[in-house]
């Protein structure tokens, strides 16, 4: 290794449900630094989840983080002259980035009023295992299971 690691940033946990995931998911729908716009966003979509379900928004919304967060996932690797596609688990850290990722991809891309309800209803349908981040999840793992051949390649 030529350079020294970069250190992992502490994130401090949000005021409202002292929850890392929660700080983290608010930092990802944050564009051009306006956080206090993309905690509005994620708190008042969390209050619609908590009208329209009867459980709490925020466990609707830890919960559809854990539905979508993959557990294998395939890498690149070449032998040879081929390049195999080889599955590799996902590590904790990455497996919660990329469903994050995926919740607010497939959110932003849907056609509702506006990004509050947009994420409303992506996180509901996570949360209840379809929608467009679940799919992500199911095909991410198809494709892993599908290459399990070239799993002795792993390094």
């Amino acid at each position: 290794m030529r350079r020294k690691k970069a250190p992992k940033r502490k994130v401090l946990p949000d005021p409202m449900h002292k929850s890392i995931l929660a700080t983290k998911f608010i930092n990802n729908l944050m564009e051009r630094g306006k956080k206090s716009v993309a905690e509005g966003i994620f708190y008042s979509a969390l209050d619609e989840i908590n009208r329209k379900m009867d459980e709490s928004g925020y466990e609707v919304f830890e919960k559809a983080i854990r539905n979508v967060e993959p557990l294998l996932e395939v890498r690149s690797r070449r032998v040879g002259g081929s390049t195999y596609q080889v599955p590799v688990e996902v590590r904790p850290v990455r497996r919660q980035a990329l469903a994050i990722r995926w919740v607010l991809q497939y959110a932003k891309s849907r056609n509702d009023r506006n990004m509050s309800q947009k994420l409303v209803n992506e996180l509901i349908a996570a949360y209840n295992k379809e929608g467009g981040a679940f799919k992500k999840r199911e095909d991410v793992h198809r494709m892993a299971e599908a290459n399990k051949a070239f799993a002795h390649f792993r390094w």
